[in-house]
């Protein structure tokens, strides 16, 4: 159960971020699979409103000729006996022959072949019909009607009967039957083509205009009538890039045309297509932002708890760093304030020890106020020429007594005679070389052995302080330089530390135009290198850092 609790504490972050990405990813999916649904859908929607749109049209020019059927062809048997017809002329006195051609009256009778009369509006009387190819097709048409007269053929349907065998003239025919069931006459309307190109499919197209702009709003559509042989026989020719055409039929009459209907923009293929990429791209492109805006937030969350235990573990080293020279200074102070010194030679090496702590106690606290100057872009450097060789005695002359009393040897490689003269703040490079030298102390271990070099670059004087400690793994060495940062092993947290020192060096390098740099490997001890500018950068002589 401990485990798993401080594997928790551990990994909020990437737990934190599991819980929202996977119902994050739930929902996309169930979106996905909505979306392509609601597109399949949307196709079958939109053609079968186009198609509708193309059967109000087809509709609407059936009725008109059934109606027109029914008000023309439905003559009662007991007005055909007279032989002017006058009854049916009266009849017909009154009627609309708007779409109609022609009307023909085919009387059998007695006569097995056939009486043809044809009707003239106009005059409002029938005449015998005479020889033309019009006659001639309404004599085609009624040859099955005929034949049954005579007994060869029967008719099953007295209905309404098409026959548009010659497209040139188009038949509706109507069987009139007597008492038992047998035709005694055939009226026969012959329509006018021109009449429905030109008047009844525009009043038609014009009914359903705002259906139209209902079923697409976005493209422009046209309807197209074609004959048979495709020839355009209503509508405007559309251009070549079509979006989509829809094609149907007319169910009545005029069974040969083809009625479409085209849209000039995207097919609704094309266009459920397109909303659904559009849907997606917008739900991934929030899904992303929420998971950046949430990555940002668990990120800012996991650097601010980490930051915290670094500035816990910070408090509790430094209590530990004060704590230690000012115990050592207390115990020293109290043997000397109760006389318990046996001779001068022991007050002088117990004022050494109190010197010697101090001086740590006094550079640890430089160092924290150093670091707070930092934070808060206040650190002033004072530049001056400088002689690095100088600088680098200076600190070792300083630090020699914990050095000593610690047994270790310091190595120097300083040529002889050798100058090596920047603009620098001597007393803050001072202080980068305590911090390394207080570091290699403090991980050497057993091997007491610690080498400074100071040597000449081409651009840059070198300052180089080695140790043969622990070392330091080559995934941490990119954060070593962090604040607070301290190195993930056991060696190290054993020993105490603020986790300034390399923060401060890098800070005051940075100040200084220069460069420092480790090289170290895992129990084979590390190599800090300073690389001071022989010809610094213009500035001004009192510089404030900036982080």
């Amino acid at each position: 159960m401990s485990k798993i609790v401080r594997f928790i504490k551990t990994h909020t972050s990437i737990l934190g971020f599991a819980v929202l990405v996977v119902p994050l990813l739930l929902l996309l999916w169930f979106q996905f699979v909505w979306l392509n649904k609601l597109e399949r859908t949307s196709i079958i929607a939109h053609q079968v409103a186009q198609r509708n749109t193309l059967d109000v049209i087809a509709n609407e020019v059936m009725v008109f000729y059934r109606e027109k059927a029914n008000q023309l062809l439905r003559i009662p048997m007991d007005l055909l006996w007279d032989e002017p017809m006058t009854k049916v002329v009266n009849r017909l006195g009154n009627a609309d022959f708007s779409g109609v051609r022609s009307l023909y009256v085919v009387k059998y009778f007695e006569i097995n072949t056939g009486a043809y009369f044809v009707y003239r509006p106009l005059e409002q009387r029938f005449v015998p019909a005479t020889a033309s190819d019009e006659s001639l097709a309404v004599i085609i048409a009624c040859l099955p009607w005929q034949a049954w007269v005579r007994g060869s053929v029967e008719v099953q349907s007295p209905d309404f009967q098409v026959n548009e065998q010659d497209h040139q003239h188009r038949l509706i025919l109507n069987p009139i039957l007597d008492e038992t069931k047998r035709v005694i006459a055939v009226v026969v309307m012959v329509l006018d083509e021109a009449f429905m190109h030109q008047k009844l499919l525009p009043r038609a197209t014009r009914r359903i205009a705002a259906t139209l702009t209902s079923v697409e709003d976005s493209a422009g559509l046209s309807i197209t009538v074609r004959n048979k042989a495709n020839a355009l026989i209503y509508g405007k020719q559309p251009a070549k890039a079509v979006g989509a055409t829809v094609s149907t039929r007319f169910s009545f009459v005029f069974s040969d045309w083809q009625l479409s209907l085209h849209s000039h923009g995207l097919s609704p293929e094309q266009w459920a297509r397109k909303s659904f990429f559009y849907n997606m791209a917008l739900a991934v492109l929030l899904s992303v932002v929420v998971m950046g805006g949430t990555v940002l937030a668990l990120r800012t969350a996991d650097r601010s708890m980490k930051l915290s235990e670094m500035k816990s573990d910070f408090v509790s080293n430094v209590s530990h760093e004060l704590r230690t020279p000012l115990a050592s200074i207390r115990v020293f102070a109290e043997f000397l304030r109760l006389g318990k010194v046996a001779n001068d030679q022991k007050v002088a090496e117990y004022g050494e020890y109190i010197e010697l702590e101090t001086q740590r106690l006094t550079r640890l606290v430089d160092n924290i106020l150093d670091f707070s100057r930092i934070e808060s872009e206040q650190k002033i450097y004072h530049f001056a020429p400088t002689d690095l060789g100088t600088v680098v005695e200076t600190a070792l002359n300083a630090f020699s007594l914990r050095l000593k009393n610690a047994g270790f040897e310091v190595r120097r490689e300083i040529p002889f005679g050798f100058r090596a003269e920047v603009s620098a703040d001597p007393d803050a490079i001072g202080q980068v070389l305590h911090n390394l030298l207080d570091n290699a102390v403090k991980y050497s271990k057993d091997n007491r052995q610690i080498t400074v070099r100071l040597a000449e670059e081409e651009a840059y004087y070198a300052i180089t302080v080695q140790d043969a400690g622990i070392g330091i793994r080559r995934s941490e060495q990119a954060r070593i330089f962090e604040r607070f940062h301290r190195v993930s092993t056991r060696l190290v947290h054993d020993i105490k530390g603020s986790g300034l020192g390399l923060s401060i060096v890098y800070h005051i390098m940075k100040a200084h135009g220069g460069t420092v740099e480790v090289e170290s490997e895992a129990g084979k001890g590390s190599a800090f290198c300073l690389r001071l500018p022989k010809q610094p950068p213009e500035r001004e002589r009192t510089q404030q850092t900036k982080d």
